[in-house]
């Protein structure tokens, strides 16, 4: 058994020495990251710099740019357009559809119904001669003159079939075959025909036939009882 030499170090005693590794193989480590340290400058030195980039490529990417933004308004543009249609759309099939009341000052002085033992197929409507009256609810004018007891009369025939007969006119001002919306002026008050004074004399067809205006417009919304003079009130 070989004796231990008094030179050995201690810290030798019962374990496996790891061995240094060769010079040759630290130097190709060192070598080896010195390369690929100088692989990686080299890449980028290779990467292009924004601040270098080729102007041609700019000017193509702010006209994109523009173009996009222009396209971007036009749809705008167009949508803004688009719910102004709807709106109007909207308004217009609004008065189409609507009722309103012929004059806005009157007193209902006669109600539909028989009076002088005659039939009495409207309702009159007493007001100033020269009031402006209104068509009730849109439509075609298929009558404007001269229309026997009537006097000057217009006739308004509805989408629905519905007409509407306005008599006793001192001024007509609207003409045959004109389209009206609901509250276009159609005349004048007047006295004309067989008239006892100056009104309206109003009336409403149904299939050709007379129908009492007052409960007629009060299922569509409008109260033509709003003036009543106090003998037809009781």
């Amino acid at each position: 058994m070989r004796q231990r030499l008094s030179s050995e170090p201690d810290r030798y005693r019962g374990r496996r020495r790891v061995p240094t590794p060769p010079r040759a193989r630290y130097a190709a480590v060192v070598t080896g990251a010195f390369v690929g340290a100088g692989i990686v400058a080299l890449g980028a030195g290779a990467m292009p710099d924004a601040k270098s980039a080729d102007p041609t490529v700019l000017a193509g990417l702010k006209q994109a740019a523009a173009a996009q933004g222009d396209l971007t308004t036009r749809a705008d543009d167009a949508s803004r357009a688009s719910r102004a249609n709807d709106r109007g759309a909207l308004a217009d099939t609004s008065a189409q559809e609507s009722w309103k009341l012929p004059l806005s000052d009157y007193d209902l002085i006669a109600p539909y119904g028989e009076r002088w033992g005659e039939m009495h197929a409207g309702v009159d409507l007493a007001a100033p001669e020269g009031t402006p009256y209104l068509s009730a609810h849109a439509g075609v004018v298929t009558k404007a003159g001269w229309y026997g007891g009537y006097g000057y009369t217009v006739i308004v025939q509805h989408d629905d079939g519905t007409e509407a007969i306005y008599g006793h006119s001192s001024k007509l001002l609207v003409q045959e075959g004109q389209k009206v919306k609901a509250g276009d002026q159609l005349g004048l008050v007047g006295n004309t025909g067989h008239s006892y004074g100056s009104h309206l004399h109003f009336e409403v067809h149904v299939n050709g036939q007379p129908t009492d205006p007052v409960p007629f417009l009060d299922d569509r919304g409008v109260d033509l009882k709003l003036k009543t003079e106090s003998l037809f009130a009781q």
